[in-house]
């Protein structure tokens, strides 16, 4: 069972990297869906190990906090408006925790094998970045926010490459052969490359803040790893760091940037707030505060923002379309999603769960059996205070990919050691407790098979035979209910295009649109 849940692992982070669709109609959802699917399949194996394996597991304050915020999530998608979309954001949240206990559980002796996995899906995602600023194009790239590769956004790639940044340098400096460190090496520099080329604020934020809050905490620890090659190895990725990034800097690239210094405006409105996109994310994160003062024990549903949000944005909020919906279906920060979807409560449950993390990393190092083990508890740190920043400016926790790449390094370090409060369970509760996840992981595989059914169906399909048998795969799609209906109505066979409109103002009631095609259909 160890081996099979690190086998799901290892596949799952860096399959969760490479694929997606080419249908371009669905310009998000052909990254994220197939992305979910390869997270919920793992957390579907690592449940059934866990249901089988259950007598050896521990329980400890983290794992009470993080099963808190499932538990709340789950009575917040009880009484969300569209329980679809409220199923598909709490089969990611689910899905984490349970490749976090499955990681957690085998740490000890699997750990450097899922950071290895971890580390290498870090390289490629930088890898499909580059490939795409210096001119490969393929249709399983998207034209919208370059260079981003296999995750259609840049923002999306640079926030894997922060997150996976300090899981990538401990697999350099404790290699255990000199063509893994040299290895190591170069993926550090093609990341730089990536994260210096994706222009994000909020990753360059993340990794500038990984980089001061580690720096005590690794000089603190030298003496345990101070006799050994660890400290050249440092010193050989800082060098390689230094190098990647300039060489993006100086290499010539495909990328139309409108600035005459893109970079250098990107650097120096990293913390404005009072102009362009950091004006734009403050007025939003107002309105979604207004929305989470409205529902504030169980928000408006796991998923459901931009069902709601557009009752409480004013006219002209830039985050809004001509249509009067959401341009994305999130908002711009994990945090304030979390509020705004699920409360407040759950909301400080994770962030808890994630400081207790941080401090016991940075706590008893000589209880731990090797260097490597040391220096991995400020992987640990260093993950965290990456995330939390990522979250505080974008979306990472809510979406498959980074979402499964942060719970599998969390998971890896910090099983290497419990708290000391950590309590056996009794096998009956935990196996209640495993059943009801291997369940709701079974549940989410299913829905994101039939998600992408359905965009099979649309982008193979006939004109209108694909989006109707689109509409069968996935009924809770809000976007292929109202192009069906749409597609009837126009043919004046409002008898059929009425029940598709009716259904599309059921997923999202408050959009104009739907309840305008459902009106000219009565």
């Amino acid at each position: 069972m160890d081996r099979t849940i690190r086998f799901a692992i290892q596949i799952a982070v860096i399959a969760a990297v490479v694929i997606a669709l080419p249908y371009k109609l669905f310009e998000l959802d052909r990254y994220f869906v197939p992305k979910e699917l390869v997270l919920n399949a793992a957390a579907l194996i690592v449940a059934t190990a866990l249901v089988v394996k259950r007598r050896s597991l521990q329980f400890d304050l983290v794992d009470g906090l993080i099963a808190l915020f499932l538990l709340w999530s789950v009575a917040s998608a009880i009484f969300a408006s569209n329980h679809w979309l409220a199923q598909r954001s709490l089969a990611i949240s689910i899905s984490g925790a349970v490749v976090f206990w499955g990681a957690r559980s085998i740490a000890p002796i699997s750990y450097r094998s899922i950071l290895a996995a971890c580390a290498t899906a870090t390289v490629c995602t930088a890898a499909f970045c580059l490939a795409q600023a210096y001119g490969l194009d393929t249709e399983y790239f998207s034209a919208n926010r370059v260079p981003g590769g296999t995750f259609g956004n840049r923002n999306f790639v640079a926030h894997i490459a922060a997150i996976g940044l300090p899981t990538l340098a401990w697999c350099t400096v404790t290699a255990r052969k000199q063509v893994g460190a040299l290895l190591g090496s170069l993926g550090t520099a093609l990341i730089a490359g990536a994260l210096v080329l994706s222009r994000s604020r909020g990753a360059w934020l993340a990794v500038a803040a990984s980089a001061a809050v580690l720096l005590i905490p690794l000089i603190a620890s030298r003496r345990y790893w101070g006799g050994s090659h660890i400290g050249g190895r440092f010193a050989r990725l800082l060098l390689a760091t230094a190098i990647g990034g300039m060489i993006a800097l100086a290499l010539p690239n495909s990328l139309n940037w409108n600035s005459e210094s893109p970079y250098l405006d990107s650097a120096r409105g990293m913390i404005d707030y009072k102009k362009g996109s950091g004006r734009g994310r403050v007025a939003q994160y107002k309105n979604s505060l207004r929305m989470a003062a409205s529902n504030p024990v169980f928000g408006v549903g796991p998923g459901n923002w931009p069902v709601e949000y557009v009752r409480y944005a004013p006219a002209g909020d830039p985050s809004l379309t001509d249509e009067k919906m959401t341009a994305n279906p999130w908002p711009s920060s994990d945090w304030v999603a979390f509020v705004s979807e699920r409360g407040l409560i759950p909301t400080i449950a994770l962030l808890s769960a994630f400081v207790m993390l941080f401090f016991s990393s940075l706590r008893r190092w000589s209880e731990l059996e090797s260097p490597d083990a040391v220096l991995a508890q400020c992987v640990l740190a260093g993950t965290i205070v990456a995330t939390i920043v990522v979250s505080a400016f974008d979306v990472v926790l809510i979406l498959g990919a980074p979402s499964l790449l942060v719970w599998s390094i969390l998971g890896a370090t910090s099983g290497l050691r419990r708290g000391a409060k950590a309590v056996e369970v009794s096998s009956r509760t935990l196996g209640f407790a495993a059943g009801a996840l291997l369940v709701a992981s079974l549940i989410a595989v299913v829905r994101s098979a039939t998600q992408m059914m359905a965009m099979t169906s649309v982008g193979r399909g006939g004109y209108t035979a694909g989006w109707v048998e689109g509409a069968m795969w996935d009924p809770g799609s809000y976007r292929i209910n109202y192009r069906v209906a749409e597609l009837y109505s126009r043919r004046g066979r409002c008898s059929i295009a009425r029940g598709y409109a009716k259904q599309a103002v059921s997923l999202f009631p408050n959009s104009p649109q739907a309840k305008r095609m459902a009106r000219n259909c009565d």
